[in-house]
């Protein structure tokens, strides 16, 4: 299940997708996150997922890759579906004891779940087809007009984007450390939720190790190539808008605008 995550990771391709700058990307993800959030009923859903679903076609990023990515976080929208369901007073469905299904709690649930499961399959695109490199330059330059209140752009650029280049990282070296602890005879599955707490100090303690260890291979790695920051670096491909961002652009434009009409379908 660890190394099924799939936020982080770059998928090689000469898509359309993968040659718009990376500010579109960026700027595109956080829009569709905030349209998720606006979406009130099953037509927006759906015009949401059918437009994500036309963007993975053109990027070219098999659909199987990018849904191994939802088994890592199943318990999580698992969770949260249950939690809605129980949780909202409305016409009640259902009943037993102190349970209570609630016609309400139906509708919220499974909205709520496939807002989850959107939101992280537009999320994966993203990094799937989007260098780090780019990613960092991306944000780089969209955060640099702050920089003038003095909010350091670049720094917290990189940061965020070291972040998201070494979850994969973290997840295999993980996976090395299961499997290792099992073949020494290690449970993690049996036993009371207490006793599965404990098994996983095994796990803890040598993947803190381990991230320690990977930080300062990375500083010593920066310090080697003379990083000082982003003052007066300069960058062998610079980024730039090009035809096809223009286009994007609109799209993003028309499609919040469907978004939004979307909440007065009433069908």
């Amino acid at each position: 299940m660890i190394r099924d995550i799939t936020l982080g990771q770059y998928y090689p391709g000469d898509s359309a997708v993968h040659r718009l700058d990376a500010r579109t990307k960026i700027i595109a993800t956080l829009l569709y996150i905030i349209e998720l959030f606006v979406v009130n009923n099953f037509w927006g859903f759906l015009i949401a997922a059918a437009a994500l679903f036309a963007v993975i076609a053109v990027s070219r990023v098999p659909l199987k890759f990018i849904f191994r990515g939802l088994t890592a976080v199943f318990l999580i929208i698992a969770f949260t579906f249950v939690l809605n369901l129980f949780m909202v007073e409305g016409r009640v469905l259902w009943h037993w004891k102190f349970l209570t299904i609630t016609y309400e709690g139906v509708h919220r649930a499974f909205f709520m779940a496939v807002r989850l499961v959107l939101l992280i399959i537009g999320s994966s695109v993203m990094t799937l087809t989007t260098k780090p490199v780019e990613l960092t330059d991306g944000l780089e330059k969209l955060l640099k007009p702050f920089s003038k209140i003095g909010l350091p752009s670049h720094e917290i650029a990189l940061m965020m984007t070291i972040a998201l280049r070494f979850i994969p990282t973290l997840m295999e070296e993980t996976d090395k450390i299961i499997k290792a602890q099992q073949a020494r005879g290690a449970d993690f599955e049996s036993g009371n939720l207490l006793q599965r707490a404990k098994s996983l100090i095994p796990i803890l303690v040598p993947l803190f190790v381990s991230s320690f260890r990977i930080a300062q291979d990375l500083a010593l790695a920066m310090e080697a190539r003379c990083y000082r920051g982003g003052g007066g670096r300069t960058r062998m491909n610079e980024i730039k808008f090009r035809r096809g961002d223009a286009v994007a652009a609109v799209l993003m434009v028309l499609f919040l605008a469907v978004i939004i009409a979307s909440r007065f379908i009433t069908l």
